[in-house]
């Protein structure tokens, strides 16, 4: 066989990546993303030695700063990076730590013997993906400085003075070639990892401050500090809830190496809101750990129901471990000095040894907390029973939908209009607002990939509403078998049945509009949380405003500000145009819904993602719980913003 022409294929083709220069040509293997998560990861990169630091007993003082430039500062009070030559490389311990992947202290268990940073390529990964780098040490009573681009050295370590503090200060600027979607840092995001930090990690203070920020009313200097810790972390998360509790049950322990600290309390929502940590890092997806906490809490209270009468012998329900945590809001932390993850993310614990030290500790101080409070023992397993009739509910409401599937012939909704491809992998499903928008989708779509169903009315807010109830909502049944993944707990999930690998949701750009997508992300959290984590959801942005000119030609803006700036072009030119306001989808006929909203060449997904998991659990109750006066404060707040990051 004739080879192809430039198919030679010789040592001279196999390229060797020398130093940070891997970093820079896959620079997702390493952050994640180019886009806003990695950008942001650069920060939680520096900020993870700080908190090393702050683990290892050397630092209590944590300083980010967002300057004009687009550039960030961290600066700590810890020892400072070593300055002195190391052995093997003959170059400064701070230009070994800066420059060369997998070198750091955390391989030394004698310098960290637990740390968040494991591999040794996180500082040097943000050096090589900043324009600018700039690492400043005051140690041994001396500042020293080293200046670096796009990972290179450009100023070697210096000596520029005398000090009488301790510490690192690193300041970076991200590469725009690398971060070629945006540069820009968002103050929310940063704030809301600096204060779960400052809430993991009560011995420290966390400040950030914003120098962007020129308007009085914007946040822009925050200080963090929480000196009770995890049990703050949950009375924050609980503010907009009611708890059954006068204060959370907290917990603490050491067994084989492995502290645990955990803090929880009842309250009177439908769901289950355990935020699980390890070293500092949110294990989104479990792990031994959790398996430890689940199995430990479920024979606390089950030994203690047995033993004081509670639960009856001749009951006809039957209790499982789901419902004694309905309700439950709880923060678990665990220090491990060798973890070890797993799943698609990497943030599922396995080590087994965590299971039981978690399970160990757990089970002898709620069982301790137990005997010493009776009343609230009681109260939360009034709860559970309660839970375990709607649980009981649900499975039959469950069976009905199932039912009605297979005597309905298809198994699927009558008003989806279904695509003929049925590899989920091509597939997407629009949740329309209104049979109308519904219509026009319907006409505009390619039926090939694209299928639509139309979702009457506001869903209802699950947020406030038992399972069983939830399960009867026409509309949230429609959608259920629709996607075919089923609904609720992990046990009853499954991911892989999924028919559309898009979700995508399309409501009006109105307030009604708005509720109903907010009504809609909140059943997805609570009930279908995998849809989220692995990037299923996301949201159609139509566009609000259609210009068209005298000779006819049209152009849309999805914002005030590109309708204002096509209309100063037009005048420029003096052609005369009108301008129209979409009120809703249903406004737009089939082909100009295609061109600007469903068209994949040429419309805009927003992706829905998780940034942090405390942080949506906390916007959610916020936005769909009971407490008025919360909701008010938040929406004031907000309202100036067109969308809103979860």
């Amino acid at each position: 066989m004739t080879p192809k022409k430039g198919s030679d294929y010789r040592a001279s083709n196999i390229q060797v990546l020398e130093g940070l220069e891997a970093v820079r040509k896959r620079p997702s293997m390493y952050i994640g993303d180019t886009a806003q998560r990695g950008l942001h990861h650069l920060i939680n990169e520096v900020v993870d030695n700080s908190i090393d630091e702050a683990l290892a007993g050397h630092c209590d003082h944590i300083k980010v700063v967002i300057h004009d430039d687009g550039s960030i500062t961290i600066a700590d009070n810890g020892r400072g990076i070593p300055v002195d030559e190391h052995s093997k490389l003959k170059m400064p311990a701070v230009e070994v730590v800066l420059t060369k992947l997998h070198a750091g202290g955390k391989f030394d268990k004698s310098s960290y013997k637990v740390s968040g940073g494991l591999h040794g390529v996180g500082v040097s990964c943000v050096n090589a993906l900043s324009v600018h780098f700039r690492a400043e040490i005051h140690r041994d009573g001396k500042i020293y400085v080293m200046e670096f681009e796009r990972g290179a050295t450009k100023i070697p370590l210096k000596e520029v003075g005398d000090t009488d503090d301790t510490g690192t200060i690193i300041k970076f600027r991200p590469d725009e070639i690398i971060f070629n979607q945006t540069t820009e840092f968002k103050f929310d995001i940063i704030a809301d990892r600096m204060r779960e930090l400052a809430f993991l990690n009560p011995q420290i203070t966390v400040e950030i401050i914003d120098e962007r920020v020129d308007d009085e009313e914007e946040e822009n200097h925050v200080v963090y500090h929480f000196s009770g810790g995890v049990k703050d972390f949950v009375r924050f998360l609980d503010e907009n809830r009611e708890s059954f509790m006068d204060e959370p049950i907290y917990i603490e322990g050491e067994v084989e190496n492995v502290p645990v600290e955990l803090a929880m309390q009842y309250n009177n929502s439908y769901t289950e809101n355990v935020h699980s940590y390890v070293n500092n890092i949110n294990t989104r997806e479990g792990g031994t750990h959790i398996s430890g906490f689940r199995r430990a809490l479920t024979r606390a209270f089950k030994n203690y129901a047995d033993k004081n009468g509670i639960i009856k012998s001749n009951s006809k329900i039957t209790i499982s471990g789901e419902d004694f945590r309905e309700g439950l809001t709880c923060v678990l932390s665990v220090k491990v000095s060798e973890p070890q993850f797993e799943g698609q993310t990497k943030t599922k614990l396995g080590n087994s040894e965590v299971q039981s030290a978690v399970e160990v500790i757990l089970y002898d101080k709620l069982t301790e907390f137990l005997e010493q409070n009776p009343k609230s023992a009681k109260k939360i397993l009034e709860k559970v029973v309660v839970a375990a009739e709607a649980r009981e509910a649900a499975r039959k409401a469950r069976q009905l939908i199932q039912r009605k599937s297979v005597m309905s012939g298809g198994g699927l909704p009558g008003k989806l209009a279904d695509c003929s491809i049925k590899d989920p992998a091509h597939s997407e499903i629009y949740l329309v607002e209104g049979d109308s928008a519904g219509g026009s989708a319907k006409m505009g779509r390619n039926r090939s990939f694209q299928a639509i169903l139309p979702l009457r009315g506001k869903i209802l807010n699950v947020e406030k509403a038992k399972i069983n109830k939830i399960l009867e909502n026409k509309e949230i049944q429609a959608m259920i078998t629709a996607l075919g993944t089923g609904v609720g707990h992990e046990e009853e999930f499954e991911l892989e049945k999924l028919r559309y690998h898009k979700i995508i949701i399309m409501t009006d750009a109105d307030v009604d509009g708005s509720h109903i997508r907010t009504l809609l992300l909140t059943f997805f959290y609570r009930y279908m949380h995998p849809l989220i984590d692995r990037g299923h959801i996301y949201i159609a942005t139509p566009p609000l405003y259609r210009i068209t000119s005298s000779r006819g030609q049209i152009q849309y803006a999805w914002e005030d500000e590109t309708r204002d700036k096509i209309i100063r072009d037009l005048k420029k030119s003096k052609k005369k145009f009108d301008v129209s306001r979409y009120k809703g989808l249903g406004e737009m006929n089939p082909e100009q819904l295609w061109e600007t909203t469903m068209d994949p060449e040429t419309r805009t997904l927003q992706q829905v993602t998780i940034e942090n998991a405390a942080a949506a659990d906390k916007m959610f109750s916020t936005l769909m719980g009971g407490e008025v006066e919360p909701r008010r404060e938040f929406i004031e707040k907000n309202s100036k913003y067109a969308t809103l990051d979860i």
